[in-house]
């Protein structure tokens, strides 16, 4: 099973830029599909993007879609969630997660067998 390893995240103000990733290590890290879930707080885990094993195909919520931008390093073990134009509803833990397909990524976190440690992402106004 493949582990990851959480980065990045801070404070910023409406309309900036922000990236954070996850390393993985352990298992072989291109088997498997990547996601990106978020927790705001009182609220439960919801789906951000997810991308499958070779990064041939990318899906985003729609509150995402347009903003967020995911992609994956096989060869570093890396993936990558760019964030642009944030605004203060972005505020939350932010997650990344695998679970090993060769097929296609999926937007229900009971899918997903290994998680990051939560990444705190805070815009502010």
């Amino acid at each position: 099973q493949v582990q990851l390893n959480g980065s990045g995240g801070g404070v910023v103000h409406i309309g900036d830029s922000l990236g954070v990733s996850c390393a993985g290590s352990g298992d072989s890290f291109s088997r498997y599909a990547l996601g990106w879930f978020r927790r705001a707080p009182g609220e439960d885990f919801r789906f951000v993007g997810c991308i499958t094993w070779n990064g041939g195909d990318v899906e985003y919520a729609d509150d995402a879609r347009g903003r967020f931008n995911i992609s994956r390093d096989n060869v570093k073990n890396m993936v990558f969630l760019q964030m642009n134009s944030l605004k203060p509803e972005d505020t939350a833990l932010y997650f990344c997660t695998a679970h090993s397909s060769l097929d296609s990524c999926g937007r229900t976190k009971e899918m997903y067998s290994s998680w990051g440690q939560g990444i705190r992402v805070t815009v502010r106004v």
